[in-house]
């Protein structure tokens, strides 16, 4: 009798992880694929070698890049991972823009700097503020910084640790010392992680952060990657990764979100950019998460651009602007867009500069 419950439970547990295994697939999409979709006056952006992971636009045309020289990160390929990452800035504004290092005041550890999400602030006296998501060694800070406009440079302010940001990937600023933040996993350690991740447990979640209050504002995610606010500030748009899902949450006066909506895509979904102009959303997109996490230089990932408008509407129009199966760009990750140029960043690849 024990040797029948044993082997019962062996052949339900074989059959549940099974399942677990070939639902992992499809959130994948490990079958999916991509048809190329060119467009005419783009080129690689020199000096982005390793991945540009994210992309945030000023008013004024200065573009932040979140550079991973070197991405450390669970799971992820790194093209070099000895270096440390960095933040450039191009100037959109100009004939022939250029990204340039942005240098860090002392005192910063840049050793360990390794770049994530980023989000800029203009406070009421037009000081601007970067939001970067930092992983030094494997943990999980929020850094503010302001960027100092004459010396072109960027001057720590604060480091931000909290049990409730265990494992942060993007950020949506709201204020000087304010912000959203996903987390892409309810566990740091990595081995939960990835345990998370094959149960499909669901437990990501948005944070928001104030220097008074530190509270869950909407869970239930898959994977919650990218985050942006729409340019009204009344809503906050957040990447499900896994569940292919766009969700557009209502921003309340006490900063708390509630659903209105969610968009399915047949692609995985990463960073989220507003165009300011519009309201379009334009988001980098992989069709392909198993070639993304388990790489192969002969068949590598592949890149897709999505941009949708008028998602408050019922049906709202959905365009692939940009899509190549790797030969060009490979993990688009990011698409931000300034006065008909677009950037393509991706997370441990090259960068591209269009002109639409």
């Amino acid at each position: 009798m024990g040797r029948l419950v044993a082997v019962s439970l062996l052949g339900i547990s074989l059959a549940l992880l099974g399942e677990r295994f070939l639902a992992l697939r499809n959130r994948l999409r490990a079958s999916g694929g991509v048809e190329s979709v060119d467009l005419p006056n783009c080129h690689l952006i020199k000096g982005i070698e390793a991945g540009s992971e994210d992309i945030d636009i000023l008013p004024n045309g200065l573009a932040f890049f979140s550079v991973k020289k070197g991405l450390k990160h669970p799971g992820l390929h790194s093209f070099a991972p000895d270096k440390p990452g960095g933040i450039l800035m191009m100037d959109l504004k100009e004939e022939k823009p250029r990204a340039l290092e942005l240098r860090i005041s002392r005192g910063f550890n840049l050793a360990s700097f390794n770049p994530h999400g980023i989000s800029t602030f203009i406070d009421n006296d037009d000081t601007v503020y970067l939001f970067v998501v930092n992983h030094p060694e494997s943990k999980n800070t929020v850094e503010i910084f302001k960027y100092e406009e004459e010396e072109n440079s960027l001057l720590h302010i604060k480091t931000v640790k909290h049990e409730l940001l265990p494992s942060v990937n993007d950020v949506v600023a709201v204020g000087p010392a304010h912000f959203y933040a996903t987390n892409d996993h309810y566990f740091s350690d990595v081995f939960l992680k990835y345990l998370e991740t094959y149960l499909n447990l669901n437990w990501a979640n948005v944070i928001y952060y104030s220097p008074n209050e530190v509270k869950v504002v909407a869970d239930g995610f898959d994977a919650a990657s990218g985050i942006s606010i729409s340019p009204d500030k009344k809503y906050i748009y957040v990447a499900d990764m896994l569940a292919h899902e766009i969700h557009v949450l209502e921003k309340h006066t006490n900063m708390n979100l509630t659903q209105v909506k969610v968009l399915k895509l047949d692609t995985l979904v990463d960073n989220l950019s507003v165009d300011p102009s519009s309201g379009d959303i334009w988001v980098g997109c992989h069709p392909n998460g198993q070639k993304l996490f388990v790489y192969d230089p002969d068949n590598p990932p592949s890149s897709e651009i999505l941009r949708i408008q008028n998602i408050l509407t019922e049906k709202p129009p959905v365009t692939t602007v940009y899509a190549n199966n790797g030969s060009v760009l490979q993990g688009s990750s990011v698409a931000s867009v300034y006065d008909g140029k677009l950037l393509i960043g991706t997370l441990y690849h090259r960068a591209l500069y269009c002109e639409l």
